[in-house]
């Protein structure tokens, strides 16, 4: 099983609000670190170019997508960062409707190519 996820998003392309959600992911707030371990992410990583964001999580065999979204769902410091970083978010062209981050689909793995040599 690929034990990792990986997931785009754009943020609202301003400098100064670019700035202002770095500096929010500096020290995420505990609550919200609780419920991304909780849920089986054993790491997670965001990457940005431009506006562009990249989110690679690590699961654990248990993790479960949708168990993850009901749980937060009903986690009030959850709802109340999900709002505050909504204000720095846009979807990717590519997104569903009410999707913001859309997991993207692995074209390549060097260590299956090597394995199938």
């Amino acid at each position: 099983m690929n034990n990792k996820r990986c997931f785009a998003l754009d943020l609202v392309d301003d400098v100064k609000a670019i700035a202002e959600y770095e500096a929010y992911h500096q020290q995420v707030w505990p609550e919200i670190l609780q419920s991304i371990t909780q849920a089986g992410i054993t790491d997670m990583e965001i990457y940005r170019a431009g506006n562009r964001l990249f989110m690679i999580m690590t699961v654990s065999e248990t993790f479960d997508a949708i168990e993850k979204a009901a749980a937060d769902a009903a986690n009030a410091k959850v709802q109340e960062w999900e709002t505050l970083m909504g204000k720095y978010q846009q979807a990717i062209p590519a997104a569903l409707p009410g999707e913001k981050w859309t997991r993207m689909n692995r074209i390549f793995s060097l260590a299956s190519q090597w394995k199938q040599k």
